[in-house]
């Protein structure tokens, strides 16, 4: 599928947000005054801001608010409620900490469950799609977690829970690759099926469905190299984990590298989305022949 800028900058930053605030939830770091209204200004500003990007995707982002009244049926719907709800839960908490000084335990631990809850959810906009082979599968919410929570690790200045996370989100990313690849192969789908004409014997494309550009063209079938993808692969993991995690295991650790880290953290998360959305294979590519080299 082809990686709009304004969904992996939503998928992204909105985890990394939502992490950081579920941390603060549940007083990670335990932090009041201005220290505690900093924390929470960055929290908000990544999971508003992921929010906000999401809906420079839609072919109508005034008409954003209908996305609330399909809950029943989507996911989409559903993850506008959970944050809207969730931030809203997490807004009071911080309010009564920041101006009051009252730390209101329940509520802290309330925005937490729904800052994990809304990334789920936001991850099952994807996982449940079963004509996406690569993402159909409990591999995809459980690496949304993971991300958030490594991200929010490292924005809450949790040194070792970072280490620990990061290191095991990269083992799991590294597997979640390698099964991705053989998941659309074993998914079964072929020309001959996708056109129910499998039982006359070999089924070959003729030529495309239409000779100009259009939506699922656009949107659904983008091709990647296999040599760029495990290039990218290996920048991603490398920025994602492997430099915050040394960073965060010299001996002389400073704010100064915990910067760093975050930022390079967030770079290989970025990358990381980048192909989480170029690498999925669409069925509907099979009616125009297209399959990455």
């Amino acid at each position: 599928m082809h990686p709009a800028v304004s969904i992996i900058l939503f998928t992204t930053l909105s985890g990394m947000g939502f992490g950081l605030l579920a941390f603060l939830g549940v007083g990670i770091p335990r932090v009041e005054g201005w220290v505690a209204a900093v924390f929470f200004a960055i929290g908000f500003a990544l999971a508003g801001g992921g929010l906000l990007f999401s809906s420079l995707h839609l072919g109508h982002p005034e008409r954003a608010l209908k996305a609330f009244t399909q809950w029943r049926t989507s996911w989409l719907s559903r993850e506008a409620w959970a944050s809207v709800a969730t931030l809203g839960v997490v807004g009071v908490f911080a309010a009564a900490l920041v101006v009051f000084g009252v730390r209101i335990a329940p509520l802290g631990w309330l925005g937490a469950a729904g800052c994990i809850a809304t990334v789920y959810v936001t991850s099952m906009i994807y996982a449940s799609l079963r004509s996406v082979p690569r993402w159909h599968h409990w591999s995809t919410s459980a690496l949304f977690l993971a991300y958030s929570a490594s991200g929010g690790a490292l924005l809450a200045g949790q040194r070792w829970p970072a280490v620990a996370v990061l290191v095991v989100t990269g083992v799991g990313q590294f597997l979640a690759w390698r099964a991705g690849d053989a998941r659309y192969a074993a998914c079964g789908s072929t020309v001959g099926s996708a056109t129910g004409l499998g039982h006359l014997g070999r089924v070959r494309l003729f030529e495309p469905p239409h000779t100009g550009d259009s939506y699922l063209t656009r949107e659904m079938v983008f091709v990647v190299a296999r040599k760029h993808a495990r290039k990218l692969r290996s920048i991603a993991l490398l920025l994602a984990v492997v430099l915050p995690v040394g960073l965060l295991l010299l001996p002389a650790f400073h704010h100064l590298g915990a910067a760093v880290a975050v930022l390079s953290h967030l770079a290989g998360v970025l990358c990381v989305r980048w192909l989480f959305f170029a690498e999925a294979e669409h069925v509907v590519g099979l009616y125009y022949g297209r399959r990455p080299a």
